[in-house]
């Protein structure tokens, strides 16, 4: 008792040191230890004796001393990792060789039954970011901003190898060592591998942890920080019955320990204690979402960690750069390193190959590189263990078999873990296993120092199983055909559903070639000659033909890869190379050539992060044979692809795809209707789906369609972030329904756009109403087009007032808001004014008192709106004027201001000019379109910004009337320095020779900036056109549009433009030239600067030019020469003639020619030019979208090939035009025909005042 009162006295001291206690235990460990019940009295006295402060630091200091060793313990145990070591060799420090892997929170206890190297393959391979937020291993019980509740229980998945046991031992360690989550006074990790060996018997939870933890004193756990860390729930052996398990309260109590384990993890057994579980991804759904607070999947290495990792393991970087070189050259190896075991494994072989002089051939397929592994461990063994530089051969042998044999018996049984009774093996074998390969099977003592045995990961077990099976059929069945056991082994592969057998048989059918068999002759000699692949590698050709299951096909690329034959591969991937964009567009590919298209676009290095169907074949048979590639994309453009019901259904099964990447889907433009919508909505309402954005716009969605969509949506709620449905005709009722989706407290929609949905009063209250009950999470709300009514926006304004809603941006456009309801609005913006960004109000009528109330909001400090759209808002001087000076007062953060068709007025232009004038204005885009500027006020614009230069880069001035003086004085503006205006528009301005003139030299002194330039409808002329080309022809000009329509420019005019341009081609995008007078030679001109190689103009206007048959002729011929960037190209009012329809035509055979917009109104074109331009289009129909042919002759017979085009199931014209053109009935009724055939790329027809047309 002496002892013990000495004790207490020193753990009461205040220079206490809990290792000097330590010490003293351990010098009288059998009596100096404070008993409990010794210590339970102490703590009782000092209570009574009314101090708690003495009692408290007793308590303290004795976990303090708990808590020491117990770090103690496990740093020893964990600060050294064996990647793969058995106890023989030697360990590498963990600190050292710790890689950080990519953690992320989100999602579900997905059950997956594929094979886990396929869904790397699948899944994890394009390394992509996804929705799922990164969190680092020490954080993982931390909430994350936003997160209000206490996380107690983590479950963190991740397939075999992953590392999930080396996150474990790096929380552990870090801990241990002081560096990270030091408020957790105790950890205890409990591998269930470990729990497992104590699975018959009963005791209590305390009794479990002593077992574990010899060390451990009596303590309430329930009052300390806590944590039990199970790792590999997927090795538990018995099942976690949490339905049935008696409930247990008390931790002194005895049970089995699945009892222990289910109240544990319910929380009645110490419910103040953190749980966390790692598992497979198949087994947690042992786990009950109700008692798990945070899912996280470890996804092993992303690229750069792939490379770290190999630096750190060999200190040789030279050679380290090498091995990654070698990796990345090799996609399937590079794939499996997203498994850090797999690094480890590509390391050590790699590591010994290339360090020698002479090195057999690297390793480029999994079975090299396995059997290379075999080779190099077995040798590391005989050098290392038994100081012989020979191998037994006989002994290895041996060896290796009984392990073959191990190997395939556990792996058809589903073992991943053995213990000794399981294996039908006595100790001394087992151990004799794990020292032959000392890096594949693995003894490990548990932390009851028991023995458990495991291959290091799946891949190495099953190739041991494949080495097993294929020497058993090489010895046993000498008169059986190789070919025959090969083929029948594929049949059973193709069987397997969740391709459990995948990897199995590509080391099986790697292992018959005879390069494979000479690396492993020194262990095995083959007692019969190696048979020509070529029969198996045919026969696995003829089973991809047959056309299985896209994940079975690409397994049997993966294993005509392993017999190194490419050719199917190769095929297909010179045909894309050659092809470029638009690669399959009219091509007729074999069901093995689209499975070989899918393994070369899934295997490549090419980004894949988006997928385009325009890109491939805009057909059905392609969309739905990528289908696996669809899944493995994270951006999904099915726009305007005249999507089925098959396709609609296909996407369904893809979102709703366990391994589905998709998190951005875009099917604007497609005719959903009722059924296309309802078959989607099977795939969104798939708990797999985790799509984050959905574009509808535009896919003829009503009532029922909207139901689907949203019951769908509300029941998988939690991961769409932005939903565009513009132009559906929603209605009212569509919105109310959509509203259930919007009030669900799960739904974090953050983006809204519902533009021109025929929503009225009722639709626009409903919404409100709902979003006021959840109005956190949206940002972004678009309603232009709609008929919101004065109901409806009092409504909105009571969301917009919430001080909860965090609304950035509302577009209101032609709603019809007037000034009253104008006014609601603006009040409720100045309640809560500091988190809108954006607001659009154009096209209502809020007039001078609302824009004065607006005002108010605007000189709010607190307001920091950065865009301000107020276009044809009936804005006179007096609102203009309180608009510009409550912008003055607080003027730092706009940065675009659209005042476009209002009438500002003297007053109004001065007061924006102070604005304007001021230093701490930003603004960067100003549009005064249409505002009754004229010389006066033009003057005092420029003035103000001259002062103030640096941050316009958008100014629109079109349709006023500054005339020549004021765009002088806008030159002085343009050629300061410090003036960086990109784009500048001043169509309609009264702008003549000289205001042209001055704007070209201003230009020429100041040219890198600008890029876009609109002087429409001025009178510039030849003179002034003539300084423009001087501007042009600067290297430093970079100028992407021009527009110069109806500027009185003639042929000297056009000569000196088009020099200009061809000395400074390459940036030119866009030219409009229309309604001018270059007539032929001003076309000839312009074919030299079509030639020019650096020439990639998009867009050539040329309406109304005077172009006759040599201009025709020698424009199209430039075309033809550089067929390769022009989209749209307008030639209307032209004279081709005959020559010019022909070389025309040549131009739109081309392959590489991508025009989409082609109008030739009113240029002669009779049956014949008509007929041979069908054709031309029927030869390359995928392209072109629009075609003009109004006031032309095309006759029946050139109608009649026009039909047959449009019957092409590859023509995507989306509209035509064929006004005045003397269509017949009959003509007519051709057209219909073909329509009838391919209907739904087709949105706009234009047949008005044609000859005896049926209404």
């Amino acid at each position: 008792m002496k002892k013990e009162l000495r004790r207490f006295e020193k753990l009461l001291n205040p220079d206490f040191s809990a290792s000097s206690v330590r010490e003293e235990e351990e010098e009288d460990e059998g009596q100096g230890r404070v008993s409990e019940a010794v210590m339970r009295i102490m703590l009782h006295v000092l209570r009574k004796m009314n101090q708690p402060d003495l009692a408290n630091t007793l308590q303290i200091r004795l976990i303090s001393v708990s808590q020491q060793q117990l770090k103690s313990r496990l740093k020893q145990k964990f600060q050294k990792i064996s990647e793969g070591v058995s106890n023989q060799g030697n360990s590498t420090l963990l600190n050292e060789i710790y890689t950080e892997l990519y953690i992320t929170e989100g999602g579900i206890g997905d059950i997956n039954n594929e094979h886990e190297v396929r869904w790397i393959e699948t899944s994890l391979s394009r390394g992509r970011e996804t929705q799922e937020t990164p969190i680092k291993c020490n954080d993982i019980f931390r909430s994350l901003p936003g997160q209000d509740e206490p996380i107690r229980m983590v479950l963190t998945k991740g397939v075999a190898g992953i590392g999930k046991t080396a996150s474990v031992h790096k929380f552990v360690l870090d801990w241990a060592e002081g560096k990270a989550n030091q408020d957790v006074h105790f950890i205890f990790p409990l591998p269930f591998r470990d729990l497992n060996l104590m699975k018959e018997k009963k005791m209590s939870l305390m009794e479990l942890l002593c077992c574990f933890f010899t060390e451990l004193k009596p303590i309430e756990y329930n009052d300390y920080k806590t944590i039990f860390i199970f790792d590999g729930l997927d090795e538990w052996r018995l099942p976690l019955d949490f339905q049935n398990n008696e409930i247990l309260w008390d931790v002194t109590k005895s049970a089995s320990v699945d009892v222990l384990l289910t109240n544990l993890i319910k929380g009645n057994l110490l419910p103040s204690a953190l749980i966390w579980i790692t598992a497979r991804p198949a087994a947690t759904n042992q786990i009950p979402a109700e008692f798990v607070d945070r899912v996280t999947e470890v996804h092993g290495f992303r690229n750069p960690q792939k490379a770290e990792y190999f630096l750190r393991k060999i200190k040789d970087h030279n050679l380290a750069n090498r091995i990654v070189r070698h990796i990345q050259s090799t996609r399937s190896l590079y794939i499996m390193c997203h498994i850090p075991v797999f690094c480890w494994i590509s390391a050590t072989v790699l590591e010994k190959m290339l360090g020698e002089a002479k090195s057999a051939e690297i390793p480029k397929t999994l079975t090299q590189m396995f059997a290379h592994l075999l080779i190099v461990q077995t040798k590391l063994k005989t050098q290392k263990y038994d100081g012989k530089c020979e191998v037994d051969l006989e002994q290895a042998r041996k060896s290796i078999l009984s392990l073959g044999k191990l190997a395939f018996q556990q792996l058809e049984r589903g073992n991943l873990v053995f213990y000794l009774k399981q294996c039908d093996i006595d100790v001394r074998e087992a151990s004799m296993y794990s020292g032959v390969c000392t890096q594949i099977f693995k003894e490990e003592f548990g932390l009851k120092l028991d023995k458990v045995y495991s291959f290091v990961h799946l891949s190495v077990q099953e190739f041991f199983a494949a080495l097993f099976k294929f020497l058993s059929f090489a010895r046993e069945n000498k008169k059986s055909s190789m070919t025959g056991f090969l083929k029948r082994e594929v049949d059973r592969s193709l069987q397997s559903e969740n391709g459990h057998l995948d990897l199995f048989l590509r080391f099986l059918l790697g292992l018959s070639l005879k390069s494979n068999q000479t690396l492993l002759r020194e262990f095995f000699t083959m007692t019969r000659s190696s048979q020509d692949p070529c029969e198996i590698i045919e026969y696995i050709k003829s089973k991809i033909r047959e056309n299985p299951s896209p994940e079975k096909s690409i397994n049997l690329f993966h294993c005509l890869n392993e017999l190194n034959d490419q050719s199917l591969v190769q095929e297909v991937q010179t045909y894309l190379n050659s092809r470029g964009t638009h690669r399959l567009s009219g091509v007729k590919l074999s069901p093995a050539q689209w499975s070989a298209l899918v393994f070369v676009l899934l295997n490549s290095a090419e980004d894949l992060d988006k997928f385009e169907l325009r890109q491939y074949e805009l057909s059905e048979e392609c969309l739905l044979r990528l289908q696996p590639v669809i899944k493995a994309c994270r951006k999904v453009d099915l726009k305007g692809c005249n999507l089925t019901d098959h396709i609609c259904s296909a996407l369904a099964s893809a979102l709703s795809s366990i391994s589905s990447s998709v998190r951005k889907l875009d099917l604007s433009d497609n005719n959903l209707q009722v059924s296309g919508a309802q078959l989607l909505s099977a795939g969104l309402k798939s708990p797999h789906c985790k799509l984050e954005i959905l574009k509808l716009c535009n896919c003829n969605i009503r009532k029922e369609g909207c139901a689907a969509l949203v019951s769908a949506l509300i029941s998988n709620p939690s991961h769409l972030r932005e939903l565009s449905l513009n132009s559906n005709k929603l209605g009212n009722s569509s919105v109310e329904l959509l509203s259930k989706l919007l009030e669900d407290p799960h739904c974090k929609l953050e983006k809204l756009q519902l533009y021109d949905c025929s929503i009225g009063e009722e639709g626009c209250a409903a919404l409100a109403l709902s979003l006021i009950s959840n109005p956190s999470h949206l940002r972004e709300l678009n309603l232009n087009n709609n008929e919101s009514g004065d109901s409806g926006v009092k409504l909105l304004s009571d969301l917009l007032k919430d001080q909860h809603c965090k609304l950035e941006k509302l577009q209101l456009d032609d709603n019809r808001i007037g000034e009253e309801c104008f006014a609601v609005l603006v009040s409720s913006f100045i309640s809560n004014p500091s988190h809108l960004r954006e607001l659009s109000v154009s096209w209502n009528k809020p007039g001078d008192s609302g824009v004065r109330l607006l005002s108010d909001l605007l000189k709010d400090s607190n307001c920091k709106l950065e865009k301000l759209q107020l276009e044809c808002c009936s804005i006179g001087e007096e609102g203009c004027a309180a608009l510009a000076l409550a912008l003055t007062s607080n003027p730092s953060h706009l940065r675009e201001l659209n005042l476009n068709y209002n009438e500002p007025g003297g007053l109004g232009v001065k007061h924006l000019s102070d604005l304007l004038r001021d230093s701490r204005c930003k603004l960067e885009k100003l549009k005064l379109e249409c505002s009754g500027i004229g010389k006066e006020n033009c003057a005092a614009l420029v003035s103000s910004l001259i002062s103030n230069p640096s941050h316009l880069r958008e100014f629109n001035l079109s349709w006023n009337k500054p005339g020549d003086s004021g765009v002088q004085l806008l030159s002085d503006l343009l050629k300061n320095q410090h003036c960086k205006l990109e784009k500048l528009k001043l169509y309609d301005c009264s702008i003549g020779e000289e205001g042209c003139a001055a704007l070209a030299l201003a230009l020429i002194s100041n040219p890198s900036h600008l890029r876009e330039l609109n002087l429409n409808n001025n009178e510039l002329g030849d003179s002034g056109v003539k300084l423009l080309s001087d501007l042009l022809k600067d290297p430093h000009c970079k100028l992407e549009k021009l527009q110069l329509e109806y500027c009185s420019i003639a042929k000297k005019g056009f000569a000196a433009l088009l020099s200009g341009l061809k000395l400074n081609p390459s940036h030119l995008r866009e030219l409009n030239l229309s309604r001018n007078e270059p007539g032929d030679s001003g076309a000839k001109s312009l074919s030299d600067l079509l030639k020019h190689p650096q020439c990639e103009l998009e867009k050539l206007e040329l309406d109304d030019c005077s172009i006759g048959e040599e201009g025709f002729a020698a424009l199209v011929s430039g075309l033809i020469s550089n067929p390769s960037h022009i989209r749209e190209l307008n030639l209307n009012s032209s004279k081709p003639v005959y020559s010019g329809v022909n070389l025309l035509c040549d131009l739109l055979r081309d392959q590489r020619c991508k025009l989409k917009k082609l109008q030739l109104e009113c240029c002669g074109f009779g049956e014949e030019g008509c007929a041979a331009l069908a054709l031309a289009l029927k030869s390359n129909p995928s392209h072109l979208r629009e075609l003009n042919l109004n006031y032309n002759e095309p006759g029946d017979a050139g109608v009649k090939l026009l039909s047959i085009l449009l019957m092409n199931p590859h023509c995507k014209l989306e509209k035509l035009e064929l006004s005045h053109c003397s269509i017949t009935e009959s003509s007519c009724a051709v057209l219909r025909s073909a329509l009838s055939s391919n209907p739904s790329h087709l949105r706009e027809l234009n047949l008005n005042y044609n000859q005896n047309i049926p209404h």
